[in-house]
């Protein structure tokens, strides 16, 4: 059942500005939003233009011709729009790297994580060692893809293979899109807040946000641990819990009137680090179209007459997205269900993908759709 919440401004600054690279937060004005319940509220189709439902009809026919699985549209805290199965759970791939970064918030307010420390402060290490030049990557960089640490992941599904030479960059100075960095900063998270990511998760976020399908006992960690000590941290959701995860980012981390996730931290996260004149390899830029990237999460660069101008998502291979639409108030989570072990094997090229420009094609549709 619907609930609207009435949040006052709070101007108070949050104890988080101390050192050379520190940011302050404030608390986020909400006047209105509603939330979910138990299930998502659904738009009436008698609440809906003609208009709109001819475009929500043009975007549904668009989809058929993709490989899409499911795909829940969620607009002003009720369902707009969905296409198949949004109840089914499966294998979120890389978009598991911002819900982790979403886990981090709390724990870098309060302090229990320092985003400044290195790897050395930290003691973390590998296989047959890292280089002195590795070992002064922080926390930071870790979370932003710009370590310059290029030893072996235990998983695969990055641009590793583009890797520069080990100990050739400086921390910070070069972005690659590196499982070891996304992996170390799982083990960061559970070494300094002294519990599981999936414990975490459970009690953070998936309990107050009431996610439908999630169940913490199919969730551990994956990889292979002789070719790396940090192994990956794979997230098994519904297209509807997805949506949640999207729709608790737009409300700036706030639920129901309970800040999950501080929202200048929030704001943090989906602010680019890189631009796409920085991304490597050279090809990426061409594949990813634009895109630039915070900390585990992707910014788009819409032109600003585009509803998406402000959007920025979470992408997992083959076809995992939580699009965050603030122009709209709308959020998009999109799923290709693949079988398990497809990710990150060299089974990738047998499995028909859902490419993240025709995503957003069917998303610019049903954000450009007449329907509030």
């Amino acid at each position: 059942m619907k609930r609207i919440v009435r949040i006052t401004a709070v101007l108070a600054a949050m104890a988080i500005c101390t050192g050379p690279s520190a940011w302050c937060a404030t608390t986020p004005v909400v006047s209105e939003a509603a939330f979910p319940g138990k299930t998502w509220d659904t738009i009436s189709p008698a609440a809906l233009s003609q208009a709109c439902k001819q475009d929500l009809d043009a975007a549904r026919a668009y989809l058929h011709t993709l490989d899409t699985t499911a795909l829940l549209a969620v607009q002003d805290g009720k369902a707009l729009f969905s296409y198949g199965p949004v109840e089914k759970v499966s294998n979120i791939a890389s978009a598991r790297k911002s819900i982790l970064s979403v886990l981090y918030g709390k724990y870098v307010i309060d302090g229990t994580i320092d985003l400044d420390k290195t790897i050395a402060d930290l003691g973390i290490d590998d296989i047959g060692g890292l280089l002195p030049i590795e070992r002064k990557a922080t926390v930071r960089n870790l979370l932003a893809a710009r370590s310059g640490v290029y030893h072996p992941a235990a998983n695969g599904g990055d641009n590793a293979a583009f890797a520069p030479a080990r100990g050739s960059k400086n921390p910070g100075a070069y972005f690659l899109y590196n499982n070891w960095d996304f992996n170390a900063a799982g083990t960061v998270f559970e070494m300094l807040t002294k519990q599981g990511i999936f414990k975490a998760f459970a009690e953070d976020i998936a309990a107050p946000l009431q996610l439908e399908d999630f169940d913490l006992a199919r969730h551990r960690l994956r990889g292979d641990s002789s070719q790396s000590r940090h192994l990956a941290y794979p997230f098994y959701f519904s297209t509807r819990d997805m949506a949640r995860i999207g729709y608790l980012m737009l409300q700036q981390g706030n639920w129901r009137g309970r800040q999950i996730v501080p929202s200048a931290w929030v704001a943090k996260i989906t602010t680019p680090v890189t631009f796409f004149s920085e991304m490597h390899p050279q090809h990426t830029k061409h594949h990813q179209s634009d895109f630039g990237y915070g900390y585990l999460w992707w910014t788009l660069t819409d032109p600003p007459d585009s509803p998406l101008s402000d959007a920025y998502m979470a992408w997992g291979q083959y076809g995992q997205f939580i699009l965050v639409i603030p122009k709209r108030q709308m959020v998009i989570a999109h799923k290709h269900q693949v079988a398990d072990d497809k990710f990150g094997s060299n089974q990738a090229q047998d499995v028909p993908w859902v490419q993240e420009m025709d995503f957003l094609n069917a998303a610019r549709m049903l954000a450009n759709a007449p329907c509030r």
